[in-house]
């Protein structure tokens, strides 16, 4: 069962076309990662389908509920972490959550448990009283999360959630989502980090300049693209080396500052002829390097460039 239905929504500010037609839908239980540049319509997309922006077309329907006809019931399915922290620093993270929880119309004791179980997801249970102002960049982004779960939402979306923040509360808030996924929570993730959407997503779609220009798991991109792997060949004597000659190796792609990079399907059965035609050619192999097909490599043969911050 799709719990989201996006349908051609497209936005323009002034002569800016921030979407172009964008449609998807995830299933319930899924966490569906967005991956683009900086600038590629991620937030607008959450802004759209978390009821802060109108599209200038298309639909969205959340669990059922077409967002434009009932918006506030919509808003009862979806918890949102924006990508700007939305905490008033002069409280405690305690009166922070009681203030943001009472907005959902929790009855006092139900909220109070709720603000503990969080506050114990996230790892400050013993800096609840602790005023935010005294929080450092990765402990508020924790509380962010935090005042977003209180209502128990059908669908958690999360707008580049880890940008600027510390490792610790980084891998901290990569285990919190690992367990709200297991645990059947559906999670829209828009971010620019490859890494991120490789370890974290069910299915991914990547988009740039307000396309969605490719959508699948990891597997069905790599099958999509026809994207290969990579071999690279550090020598230890480059200024000694036929350049020409080696060259003409099958699939070589480059040499610069004596590193040599072929493409390969398959890295196992090429890397024993590759390293055969390279000792012909008198290189000497300092270091052999294997690049896996991931979603750098994908992005790349989609779109001819490295993704852009």
């Amino acid at each position: 069962m799709n719990i989201l239905e996006v349908s051609n929504l497209s936005k323009k500010f002034g002569n800016v076309e921030a979407l172009k037609r964008v449609s998807f839908s995830i299933k319930e239980g899924e966490l569906y990662g967005l991956l683009g540049p900086n600038g590629a319509g991620k937030t607008t997309t959450i802004n759209i389908i978390s009821t802060i922006s109108q599209p200038d077309t298309g639909y969205v329907k959340i669990n059922g509920t077409d967002l434009k006809n009932n918006s506030m019931e919509c808003k009862k399915s979806i918890g949102v972490v924006p990508q700007e922290i939305s905490l008033y620093n002069e409280l405690s993270a305690y009166d922070n959550l009681m203030f943001w929880g009472s907005l959902y119309s929790l009855n006092y004791e139900d909220l109070q448990n709720k603000i503990d179980e969080t506050l114990s997801l996230m790892g400050l249970s013993d800096r609840k009283k602790d005023k935010i102002k005294t929080y450092s960049g990765g402990m508020k982004r924790r509380i962010n999360i935090a005042s977003a779960l209180l209502h128990s939402p059908k669908i958690l979306f999360m707008d580049e959630p880890t940008v600027g923040i510390d490792p610790q509360s980084r891998n901290l808030i990569f285990d919190v989502l690992e367990e709200l996924h297991q645990n059947g929570m559906t999670i829209i993730y828009t971010t620019h980090y490859m890494e991120e959407a490789e370890r974290l997503c069910d299915r991914i779609g990547i988009i740039d300049h307000g396309n969605i220009i490719a959508e699948g798991t990891l597997d069905e991109l790599r099958e999509t693209t026809k994207a290969e792997e990579s071999i690279k060949i550090h020598s230890e004597n480059s200024e000694e080396f036929n350049v020409e000659k080696i060259k003409q190796i099958k699939n070589c792609l480059d040499i610069s500052n004596g590193v040599i990079t072929f493409s390969s399907k398959n890295s196992g059965r090429d890397l024993p002829l590759i390293l055969t035609e390279l000792n012909n050619a008198k290189v000497g192999i300092q270091q052999i390097e294997i690049q896996k097909v991931n979603l750098e490599t994908i992005f790349l043969n989609l779109t001819g460039r490295k993704l852009r911050d």
